[in-house]
């Protein structure tokens, strides 16, 4: 569907809602953009342009919703769509037995929310991008003879809304999210060993490459995955670890924020039944924010929810204490506490599901360097490798880097490691955390039955986990 990216559609959904039948409706207008690009090998494997654009329609009624969908930005249409969700919510209210009660007040958005960056990058022609994405991957594979091969990646979702609600929301949003990658593999004797390193934002280039350039990202990929050639392996055991931004936002965001969800945790997690317990150290205070704390650009910013609620800020550990689940309205009325704006959707056809923003760990006082002097015998870990966590708040993540230290001293490069343990238990043992502050899990997607954008980190932070390797 075409249309004009500076038209606020609110006035049309406000329209539409004027026929509805009394019910609780939300109507939500999506236009998604995306440019992406991928280069392997100096060939160009993509570059690619879509648009996905309509208005989704959510009606509660009889206790139960109803969902529906038109990719037409016209007052029939939606109206239509309308009628359909209002008899799918009454043909399941007849069925469920558990309704949904009245909807808790909520702080609902009104006006214009527009995060910067968009304008700037549709000024940019994709022809630049792409120039700009192979020179990257020339560059990253030239940085070494003992690099194979190299890949590079750079996105852009352009993202507006317009969400009308029939007790009073009506909010006209838009973003841009970008996003760039590069990874490169390295060989000698037959040994590969991969670096990489990718970051997204919320914002244009000011906030992506805010901590560093994109030729000093190509550069650290192809140096990690040389310098991994020569890297010794870890030993193995129960060890004290420093975790960089990157693998505190992993754990922030894959065992502890997915376990506060309140779907998550009606469905049994562990954190179930625990608001008011010390659950981790009390220099823990655990957060979800709609808005990018600390530094600008962080990739889950939004400031308004798919049910028209102002995404602010939500304390879920404070000082080591269990504090709130993430709520949208409907887990809000069952638990009886006001929503969290974490309401999301992931196009226009979808319905919103309970989904983290911005996870983060608050800093704290230690600087790296006396985290690092006040370690006898650990590691200092980075690089988010790959991973899992469950309901039970268990974990297994994969890291790129380490580092021995012994007696206060930082030693040599070793090939990256898989740590694991429970959550809730490795913060309780968190005996420090650091004052310099990353957003460091910006790229990619968060998966639960939707993609999402997201983002996580925090400062450096020193606890114990089990460390796979050597024994």
């Amino acid at each position: 569907m075409q249309t004009d990216s500076c038209n606020d559609p609110t006035d049309i959904l406000q329209e539409a809602l004027n026929a509805d039948g009394g019910e609780h409706v939300e109507l939500r207008f999506h236009s998604k953009r995306t440019r992406s690009i991928a280069v392997e090998k100096g060939r160009v494997d993509q570059a690619r342009l879509a648009e996905h654009a309509g208005v989704g329609v959510r009606v509660q009624s009889g206790g139960a919703h109803g969902f529906a969908s038109t990719s037409a930005l016209e007052v029939g249409a939606i109206r239509e769509a309308l009628d359909n969700a209002r008899s799918a919510a009454r043909a399941s209210a007849r069925k469920d037995s558990v309704g949904i009660g009245d909807l808790p007040p909520a702080e609902l958005a009104r006006g214009v929310f527009e995060e910067a960056g968009c304008h700037e990058l549709e000024r940019r022609p994709i022809e630049e991008s792409l120039e700009w994405v192979l020179a990257m991957e020339a560059r990253t594979r030239a940085a070494s003879k003992s690099i194979q091969s190299a890949v590079c990646r750079y996105s852009e979702v352009f993202e507006e809304k317009g969400i009308v609600t029939s007790d009073g929301a009506k909010a006209w949003t838009r973003l841009v999210r970008p996003e760039f990658a590069t990874s490169a593999v390295a060989s000698k004797d037959g040994d590969i060993q991969r670096g990489a390193r990718s970051v997204g934002a919320t914002g244009a280039w000011d906030c992506l490459f805010r901590r560093a350039d994109a030729e000093q990202f190509s550069e650290e990929a192809a140096s990690m995955a040389v310098n991994l050639l020569r890297a010794g392996q870890v030993a193995g055991g129960r060890k004290r670890v420093l975790l960089s931004p990157s693998l505190v936002g992993l754990l922030t965001h894959e065992a502890i924020g997915h376990t506060v969800e309140a779907d998550f945790v009606a469905a049994g997690s562990c954190a179930q039944g625990r608001i008011g317990e010390q659950v981790a150290s009390e220099l823990v205070t655990l957060c979800d924010s709609g808005a990018s704390e600390y530094l600008p650009g962080a990739g889950g910013t939004l400031a308004v929810d798919d049910e028209g609620i102002l995404a602010g800020r939500t304390e879920i550990i404070r000082a080591g204490v269990l504090n709130s689940y993430l709520h949208d309205r409907r887990s809000a009325a069952e638990f009886g506490v006001t929503p969290t704006g974490n309401a999301r959707a992931w196009e226009y056809d979808d319905a919103p599901l309970i989904r983290m923003r911005n996870t983060y760990i608050e800093p704290g006082t230690s600087s790296l360097e006396e985290m690092i002097a006040e370690t006898a015998d650990g590691l200092m870990l980075d690089g988010p490798k790959n991973g899992q966590a469950d309901a039970n708040g268990e974990f297994m993540f994969g890291t790129l880097q380490a580092w021995p230290i012994v007696n206060g001293k930082r030693g040599d490069l070793l090939r990256g490691t898989n740590i694991s343990g429970t959550a809730f238990d490795v913060l309780r043992s968190v005996s420090a955390v650091g004052k310099d502050f990353e957003w460091d899990l910006g790229s990619g997607h968060c998966g639960k039955g939707q993609p999402m954008k997201v983002d996580a980190g925090g400062p450096w932070v020193a606890c114990e986990v089990l460390v796979g390797g050597q024994v």
